[in-house]
């Protein structure tokens, strides 16, 4: 699952970040750190400035919303006068899902606490077939048998509000327990999992955005002007658009079962260290941007 980084990926991230009010990174309560209260009404004048600033050009902010908007997720609205757009309730439902994935900072499931989704669904019905699967594999799911799929167990709540709000948890039987052979488990979850592909994915992130976090590292507080308060809103939705796609791709593994080398936990450090030093400044830009006439 590569990053998009397409107009319309970036406006989902731009919303999931700013478009709430509070920190996702913190929690619901935690309060906005950069100013924006985030009423999630967003003239469409101030995303077309805000997305400028990470180089999409007005038609195809224009156009990408419109996408959004027939797919449901976004949703025509009057802020403060001027013709704006908010995202609908399905969509923060999507996104508050999200967030449990993006800015998780716990410990993985130990390689005991698997979660198993059992499935089957008659031939006449084959399309919810098809989106179960998807579904699961969008999840973070692995493939352990025709009609089972595996992941950490720490994903089962997500799992659950997922299928019962596509309709297809009377499809689904979902377990918990222990992986007890008859091969090693390091090698099932190898087989499960794409793990070459996932690293790679982890290896662009970091190949893009550790240099970045240098950077940010080494400068002084003193470089805190209006000029860096872009460049925090530009380093830091580039971040969030790239990062958000790999707790899906990787759901969280067990270190044990993992390669040594895994450089899957490097990645999140990247992504937590940026977001802890540039959602603030970033946000700052944001309520500054769409504040000005």
């Amino acid at each position: 699952m590569a990053a998009e980084r397409t107009p319309r990926s970036l406006i989902v991230s731009f919303y999931g970040a700013f478009g709430r009010g509070g920190d996702p990174g913190r929690g619901p309560d935690a309060g906005d750190p950069g100013g924006f209260a985030g009423s999630g009404r967003v003239p469409v004048a101030g995303l077309i400035r805000l997305l400028g600033a990470v180089d999409v050009d007005a038609p195809a902010v224009r156009s990408a919303v419109s996408r959004l908007k027939r797919r449901g997720l976004l949703l025509p609205v009057r802020h403060e006068g001027e013709a704006a757009y908010e995202f609908s309730p399905s969509a923060r439902t999507l996104l508050d899902d999200g967030d449990r994935r993006i800015y998780r900072r716990d410990t993985p499931a130990s390689p005991g606490d698997w979660l198993l989704a059992v499935f089957s669904v008659p031939e006449s019905e084959r399309r919810k077939r098809h989106l179960l699967r998807s579904r699961l594999a969008r999840l973070g799911f692995g493939q352990a048998a025709p009609g089972v799929w595996i992941a950490p167990a720490h994903v089962a709540e997500e799992t659950r509000h997922t299928l019962r709000r596509l309709e297809l948890a009377p499809y689904v039987d979902l377990f918990r327990g222990a992986h007890e052979g008859f091969t090693p488990t390091p090698e099932a979850v190898a087989r499960w999992w794409d793990l070459p592909a996932t690293a790679k994915l982890h290896e662009a992130f970091l190949d893009a955005h550790e240099p970045v976090l240098r950077r940010w590292t080494a400068s002084t507080a003193s470089a805190a002007s209006a000029a860096s308060a872009e460049d925090a809103y530009r380093d830091y939705l580039l971040a969030l658009d790239a990062w958000r796609h790999l707790p899906y791709a990787d759901p969280g593994l067990p270190p044990e079962v993992l390669p040594r080398d895994w450089p899957g936990a490097r990645a999140a450090e990247v992504f937590a260290a940026l977001h802890d030093r540039l959602r603030g400044p970033a946000a700052d830009f944001v309520s500054a941007t769409l504040h000005t006439p």
